[in-house]
């Protein structure tokens, strides 16, 4: 018994010898795999983008004086009579992801004819007033998915909002007209937040608010917009948006609100 006890200790050792190696082997496997469980289901590996082309259909209010001893030109109207005096529009929006890592822009460039009528105190006529409005505006940020699961996610962004304004004001019958054109740059935040109520439906919002008197005094948005997945790549989308900037610098005062239902198709790759 003491001899069979001694000559099988080398053998008992070499045997933990060996499940040390194994366990030590497996150690850095079973770590990898607890990090890919810790991961969002839904996660994926390298970039993701996702393109959307939409048409806004906005009412326009506010008022405009590009210069100051011109007087200011207001303006309230409902979409069906920008229509008429609209020149052209083009709308872009898109997202890049990586990991929990964002990168949103978006794109917009309008212009717009108006006509309005100034009144003169004590006076029983007045002057028509032609203005036209050409606005760009492009937004840059990037940020970081605070919330990030199958079924909801919230970024939260910080960049910048460039603007280039050309207005034109023409008081017919007395000879005068100004134009200006303007560019700066707004520094802005934003939030962004999607829910998947459904396996093919979700609701996007976001808002951002800027300016912060660098460029503009303020300018903010709200968009809200309800999301029909047809497949993987593709996406119906409908919603609302509300737009504002108040820019008041170098003589030149804007003050405009544009707010109105929008739709738009997402593509994925």
């Amino acid at each position: 018994m003491v001899d069979g006890s001694e000559g099988s200790t080398p053998t008992f050792s070499r045997r933990i010898a060996r499940r040390a190696r194994v366990l030590a082997a497996l150690v850095p496997a079973l770590l990898v795999s607890a990090q890919l469980l810790a991961r969002p289901a839904h996660a994926e590996d390298g970039w993701r983008f996702q393109v959307t082309p939409y048409a806004w259909a906005p009412s326009l209010s506010g008022s405009i004086r590009p210069r100051p001893f011109l007087p200011t030109a207001s303006f309230d109207r409902r979409f069906s009579d920008i229509l008429e005096n609209l020149d052209g529009a083009f709308f872009l929006t898109g997202t890049a992801r990586y990991d929990r890592f964002v990168i949103f822009g978006d794109f917009t460039w309008s212009a717009v004819t108006e006509q309005d009528r100034i009144a003169l105190p004590f006076a029983p006529f007045g002057f028509d007033v032609h203005g036209q409005v050409r606005q760009l505006s492009a937004t840059l940020a990037g940020g970081y998915s605070v919330v990030d699961r199958p079924e909801f996610t919230l970024d939260l962004l910080a960049g910048v909002r460039l603007w280039h304004i050309d207005a034109s004001v023409n008081i017919r019958g007395t000879g005068l007209a100004a134009s200006k054109s303007d560019t700066w740059a707004d520094p802005v935040l934003a939030a962004r937040a999607r829910w998947q109520f459904a396996p093919d439906w979700s609701v996007i919002a976001l808002a951002d608010v800027g300016g912060f008197g660098v460029g503009s005094e303020v300018t903010w948005q709200a968009v809200g917009t309800l999301n029909y997945r047809i497949n993987d790549r593709v996406f119906l989308s409908a919603g609302y948006r509300h737009m504002a900037f108040d820019y008041d610098r170098g003589g030149m005062k804007l003050d405009i609100d544009m707010s109105g239902p929008l739709a738009g198709v997402t593509f994925r790759f």
